[in-house]
Order: C-alpha cells, then structure tokens, then sequence
C-alpha cells in the first residue's frame, strides 16, 4: 500500500513464503452496499426499533418501553421517532393515533413512527392537532381513515413533516457516526445513500472529514423538495480520499408493494379498486430526468411498480436521446452515464427487454423479495409475480437478448437500510437461495427457494457487492476488487466464501452466520471483532 491508501502491489507469494505471513481468516474485497439510506440507519439505531413486531400489542408495547426509557423525547421539538411497524402483523388493519393515545404514558406525546418501507408514517394524536381540519386531496398521496387517522402514505407524509423539527446538526453527526460504525461491523467500506438532502449532505461533509470516519459514501442528491429541479441547492462532489462523492440525483417515480402504494399497469389483485399511485406524472419525470442529466448527473429513479418501471425507462431514454443525439444509446449510458432504476421491483417483459436494450442499471436488493414473499402473490397474483416480479438472473444472463444488447456484467446489490439489515453477506444469501436470511426457509417455511429460476450464483451474487456498485458509481478503477491502484479496502472473514473462484467455497447456509473478523479502509484497520 501506499500513503494515499490505495494498493501499490498485488502478487501472489510462494507457498513457502506464505507461511511465514499467514494469519487465520480468509481475505475478500471490501463490500459495498448499493442502495440504502446512512442518516435513517443511524436515527433507527438512536430510537424505537419496531421491526418484527408480531402485533400491534408487541410494536405498543416496545414504544411504551421507549418512552419511559427516554422522558425527554416526545415533546413538540424533539418527537418520539421509530421504524419498522408493518400492518400485515396488526392483522391486516393499519394503526391509529387512538391506538397510542390508549397508553396514558404516551398521551399527549408527539410521535412519529416509520412504517418497514418508509412510505408511510404511523402518527401520534399530539401530532394530528397540529394540522389543519381539512387536508385537501393530493395527488400521489393517501391519508388512513379506515379505522380513524393515525397512517398517511406517500405524498401525504407530506402534511406531517411540515410540523416536524428534524434532529439539529450536532444529532444528525451522531447518527452518521454510529452507523457508520454499525456498517463496518458486516463488512462495509462504503455504501450508495439513496436520498441526501441539501441539510443532510451538509452534516455529511463536515464529519466524512473526521479523521476517524470510516465509510466511503456515494451519495444521491434529493431536492428539500422531492421530485423537483433545484440545481442552486446542488453541488458535485468528489474527494480525492474517496470517502465522500456526488454526482448523482435521486427520484420517485412511486411509493411501495406493502402498502398498495406501488404503481401498477392494472389493479392490485388483492385489491382491485386501486392500481397504486404515481408520485410524479410521467411528463414531469421526463422533465426532470432530461433537466438532470443535462448538467451531467447520473439519474436514479426509484420505481417499484411495472407502470412506475415502465415510465422511469421511458424518461431515462429521452434522456439519453437528448444527450446522445449521433451516438448509440447503450453505448452513451455505459461510457457516460449509468442512469439506474433503484428496486427495479415488478417490470413488465417487454420492458424488462427495453431496459437491457438500453443498457439501463437495475439496482436490487435480494432480501426483498424473501421479505415480500409472504403477501407479494396475494398483491400480484401468480401469473404478474412469475413474469414480472423480483427479477435478478434474467436481468444479468437473460434467456433471450435483445438483440445488440449487452446486459450488465454485474448488477448492483443492496439492502435498503434500514428497511432491510444491511449485512451484505445475508444479502448474498437471499440472492443465491431467494430465501430468508433470518428463517432459512423460502414461502410459508418451504425448503424450496421462492421462484429459484431467478437466484444468482455465488460469484455474481458477490459481485453484486463489490464491483458491481463499483461500476454503478463509476468507480470500477478504485473499488470492488483488490488490483494496484484501486483503494485499498478488504474484509477478513472467518470462512472462505468464493473458494476455487468459481464459487464452491463455503456451505452457502453458513452465510447467515457469518462473521467478520477485521473491516479496513484505505489501509487502515476500521473494525476488529473481539471475539
């Protein structure tokens, strides 16, 4: 290594020599996770944690905890906060405000209270005084009523954060820092922060400069307001250390499966009033994604649904026929701008083809769907989810290519943290045997994994958390392998998971247990197991 922190020299020793350097464990390149969220991971680790919550009298309970154990918090500046509820638990029914006034510790208290995919906010009675009695329609947007407010979904979050005093700088600094080294515990040097808002990306630059910072972060630009054009709050970044860079956007072009929020081509079959929402008509995400990649940013759209899919690639190739005017479209977005679909969730087949065609970048994460599996074919129904739904293999090595395309050498793998835990190896797991980290079983407890056709290797399932985002942040020179001249960034591990390179290295069962012994950043040891 050398004093900048990057590999001077990679060999290989002869046996002979190698015993007089050898130490127990097994090296790999440094992971990345491609796709989460660094501020509401460390905020998660500061609050109340709601996740597996198996009713609602268990996710009550854990808040009354809470708040007795942190008297302080509820007031009108500093709400309670928490992540994780998921109404599937509560029976079906969605929470309300009544539910938490029940407790009189929690009367009067102001409380805000993240739902497992962050779409929707579960609030106090406190926090519903503070709006207005009327609250007009809004596009892209819904307000729970069904059993009384309490839920708002979406665009309609909207009404409550207004209200909300989000953590001063000095807290926010304290969230980076603990999940950061939260992070580096299973194995991650660096991570893609899907949403930086000008605020947040302020605290972030100011401790990314600490000399004890830890994580390399590739971070998306979200506008104060979301879903606009605000070029005066944004500015590029990239550091010659390599812990910090900015060029790329984030937009939504929907909300999420769980919640029925996810925009669809035709109803929700489990629900058949609703086909979703779009958070932004179609028009105005063109605009905004042509508006973007004009002033050379890489643009990230979030798209759950196959109507929110087809739409997000429908803006992303305006896009590049607007900046590639005589050249081939692939061929422009690999040299030049790498516009992703973040989640890539449900698309169609013919635009699962327009997407390879174009050389688009899906950006997945593998435990969704051993998260969803349990209501997605109820959303879905089967024949959707069999050709639509959670696609992984076929976007790597599709069954038939379009013809002149070139799928992605490897895709770019995440968690969505917190949604998710963000051990990449579980996320490896999930990729390889589509079932569940924390269970080891697929559907309703099979042994079978979900829909297996879609499971990726061992090797491309690694990939996808290293060289993978490396590419999808257009640092294929710098990170996610160990070669002269990239940083230098590796993770010592008590089993070898690739072992002969092709894969056969460890039982892929043991990566739900496995631990990391040493994490190391630009040549510097940034965690050590103590066992």
């Amino acid at each position: 290594m050398n004093i900048s922190g990057t590999f001077s020299k990679v060999f290989s020793l002869d046996p002979e020599a190698a015993k007089k350097y050898k130490r127990n464990g097994h090296v790999l390149s440094g992971l990345w996770d491609g796709h989460g969220h660094l501020l509401q991971y460390g905020e998660m680790l500061h609050s109340v944690d709601l996740f597996g919550s198996d009713s609602l009298d268990e996710a009550l309970k854990r808040i009354h905890a809470y708040a007795a154990e942190n008297p302080e918090e509820g007031r009108r500046n500093q709400w309670i906060r928490g992540i994780g509820w998921d109404q599937a638990a509560f029976g079906g029914n969605m929470p309300t405000a009544a539910d938490l006034s029940a407790d009189p510790l929690l009367q009067d208290r102001y409380i805000m209270l993240d739902r497992v995919d962050v779409h929707c906010i579960w609030v106090s009675q406190a926090v519903l005084d503070l709006l207005p009695d009327h609250l007009p329609p809004l596009p892209g947007g819904e307000v729970v009523t069904s059993l009384g407010m309490g839920v708002f979904c979406d665009n309609a979050m909207d009404f409550v954060r207004e209200y909300w005093s989000p953590p001063p700088p000095a807290r926010k600094k304290q969230f980076y820092r603990t999940a950061a080294k939260e992070l580096n515990k299973v194995g991650l040097v660096g991570i893609h922060d899907a949403a930086l808002f000008p605020d947040d990306l302020k605290a972030l630059e100011d401790i990314t400069n600490d000399p004890d910072w830890s994580l390399r972060v590739y971070g998306m630009f979200q506008c104060a307001e979301r879903n606009t054009f605000c070029p005066e709050q944004a500015h590029k970044i990239d550091r010659p250390d390599g812990l910090l860079t900015l060029r790329s956007v984030k937009l939504f072009a929907d909300g999420a499966l769980g919640s029925w929020g996810s925009a669809l081509l035709s109803p929700y079959t489990d629900r058949p009033t609703t086909s979703g929402s779009l958070l932004v008509n179609a028009s105005q995400l063109t605009s905004l994604a042509t508006s973007w990649s004009s002033l050379g940013y890489q643009v990230n759209i979030h798209a759950i649904g196959d109507l929110a899919n087809r739409l997000a690639i429908d803006a992303l190739e305006a896009s590049l026929r607007q900046q590639c005017p005589t050249a081939d479209l692939p061929t422009c977005q690999r040299l030049h701008h790498r516009h992703r679909i973040e989640h890539a969730q449900i698309i169609h087949p013919a635009d699962q083809s327009r997407l390879l065609s174009l050389s688009l970048l899906p950006s997945v994460q593998p435990t969704h769907p051993t998260s969803d599996m349990a209501y997605a074919e109820s959303r879905l129904g089967p024949l959707r989810t069999a050709q639509e739904a959670y696609r992984m293999n076929s976007l790597l090595h599709p069954p038939t290519p379009p013809p002149n395309s070139q799928p992605p050498s490897s895709l770019v793998l995440g968690s969505d943290f917190p949604v998710e835990p963000p051990n990449p190896f579980h996320g490896i797991y999930a990729a390889v045997t589509r079932k569940s980290p924390r269970t080891g079983r697929g559907k309703d407890g099979a042994e079978e994994g979900w829909y297996m056709e879609e499971a990726l290797g061992v090797m491309d399932a690694v990939r996808g958390f290293t060289s993978g985002p490396a590419w999808g942040a257009f640092m294929e020179e710098r990170a996610g392998g160990i070669e002269r001249g990239m940083w230098a960034d590796w993770v010592v591990l008590d089993e070898d998971v690739l072992g002969d390179g092709e894969g056969k290295g460890m039982d892929v069962e043991g990566l739900r247990g496995l631990r990391v012994r040493e994490t190391w950043v630009a040549g510097r040891r940034v965690y050590r197991r103590e066992d």
